[in-house]
């Protein structure tokens, strides 16, 4: 949140923070929401009050943002409420969307209204990126995970066993508009994510004082 709020200042967002037993006050841009322990059920009740049909921007916390190309993702914003075939869109091109299109995209683009191309992606690749989703992708994807998953880190193979809705269409914009930071691995606080902090006021837990050395970026600018 303290990163959104240095690198998009007058960002639109309300924050849901689900939680078990140690919630915090409301503010103009956060809501605490009591949640069950559980993966699955916690990411549904976040959810419980929204319409399918409504727009979120889908942020997990083992990610933050290092640069937002503003400008294009506003536009992005716009479009998208004015579009009634678009179910996702996610404005960060890595991993395998980059390196291997033929297999995670299809191949037809789609133009925005401002000129920019997005991909249709076949399944749910880099779903855990933050971007832009209806409601109603992440409840269906949710609903079809297990009641008790071991780890976070366990949904992504659990997520490949799971067949998208074609009626669910998630785009990614052929050019990349922004650069994301994995926080942890395995437990570990990251470096660049340890570094990142370390010029912050915030407080690291005694088991995120030791850097695990690895520099995990998403996407290059």
């Amino acid at each position: 949140m303290l990163k959104y709020r240095e690198l998009w200042p007058d960002h639109p967002f309300t924050f849901r923070i689900p939680y078990q037993r140690l919630g915090g006050s409301a503010t103009k841009d956060r809501e605490y929401v009591r949640a069950p322990d559980a993966i699955r059920e916690s990411v549904i009740t976040l959810l419980a009050d929204l319409d399918d049909e409504e727009w979120i921007y889908w942020c997990v916390d083992d990610k933050y943002p290092i640069q937002l190309v503003l400008e294009k993702i506003r536009q992005f914003v716009t479009d998208l409420l004015h579009s009634d075939s678009i179910s996702g869109l996610l404005f960060c091109r890595c991993k395998a969307l980059l390196r291997r299109p033929e297999d995670t995209l299809y191949p037809k683009e789609w133009h925005n209204a401002f000129g920019d191309v997005y991909l249709e992606r076949k399944a749910w690749h880099q779903i855990w990126i933050h971007q832009f989703l209806k409601v109603k992708v992440l409840r269906y994807l949710f609903s079809q995970m297990p009641d008790k998953i071991g780890s976070a880190k366990q949904m992504d193979h659990l997520k490949d066993g799971i067949p998208k809705p074609t009626g669910l269409r998630l785009y990614v914009t052929v050019n990349n508009f922004a650069v994301f930071g994995e926080s942890t691995h395995k437990g570990t606080i990251n470096q660049n994510c340890y570094e990142s902090i370390a010029k912050t006021t915030i407080a690291l837990p005694n088991w995120f004082r030791r850097p695990n050395g690895k520099y995990v970026i998403n996407g290059k600018l």
